[in-house]
């Protein structure tokens, strides 16, 4: 298909076909921008749960929590929201912390899943509106054909299945935006998918480690060695002092 065929279908898709390039234009802007927006995020995430799982289970909790504030990762959101519940119910045995990294990981969900409507919503209406072109064009199709048998015109059926050819450029279309969303789309969902399952396991156990932190209370202060003490009764001898 040339150039100049293309711009010819363009001008008799009209409006339709507008809408249609369109809806595929912002379908590869969602795709692009979620693609980068989740680049990372599962190995970020892994590698900032090493560091304050290492941390939690050599008691230094303040450690591990700076770990998690000074990370992107979005796992350190769950992490900071076990921190914060941790220092409230310190003295009760660290309850409501499960329920808080759960109600966080949530949070967390829903930003991740962010804009993935749009590839939904483009996919399952563009082939309706590919559709609705067609049948406008075929409607203008047989308008002009009843227009050349008024004017005296042979009413052949040429004119006809060209216009019918043209209309269908509309449905044509549309189908293919829609199988570039639905392919964007699923894609997404799979990856999601594996992402929350990640979240979840991490923020389980992180739960589990800080939960078991708070019941056993403080780690014991290194102390001393003791220093070698005189026995009683007995008193320190004097250095012999070297004969002359």
């Amino acid at each position: 298909m040339s150039l100049n065929d293309l711009l010819h279908y363009l001008r008799l898709g009209g409006v339709t076909l507008a809408l249609l390039l369109g809806a595929s234009v912002v379908a590869l802007g969602v795709a692009i921008e979620r693609l980068i927006a989740l680049w990372g995020v599962s190995e970020r995430s892994r590698n900032l749960g090493e560091i304050v799982q290492k941390h939690l289970l050599r008691g230094d909790v303040a450690a591990a929590r700076t770990a998690a504030e000074r990370s992107d990762a979005v796992a350190a959101d769950i992490f900071l929201a076990g921190f914060d519940r941790w220092e409230r119910s310190r003295s009760s045995g660290g309850n409501g912390i499960e329920s808080a990294v759960e109600r966080e990981r949530a949070q967390v969900g829903l930003k991740l899943r962010r804009n993935l409507w749009l590839l939904a919503t483009i996919g399952s209406t563009t082939p309706f509106v590919g559709l609705f072109g067609t049948v406008a064009g075929i409607m203008r199709s047989f308008k002009d054909l009843g227009v050349d048998v008024e004017a005296g015109g042979t009413g052949g059926s040429a004119a006809v299945m060209t216009g019918i050819s043209e209309a269908l450029v509309a449905t044509a279309v549309g189908i293919l935006v829609a199988v570039q969303a639905m392919v964007f789309y699923n894609y997404f969902q799979a990856r999601l998918s594996r992402v929350l399952v990640e979240l979840r396991l991490l923020g389980d156990e992180f739960a589990e480690v800080l939960k078991e932190r708070s019941a056993g209370g403080p780690l014991p202060e290194a102390t001393p060695p003791p220093r070698e003490s005189t026995p009683p009764g007995s008193a320190a001898r004097p250095d012999p002092q070297p004969a002359s």
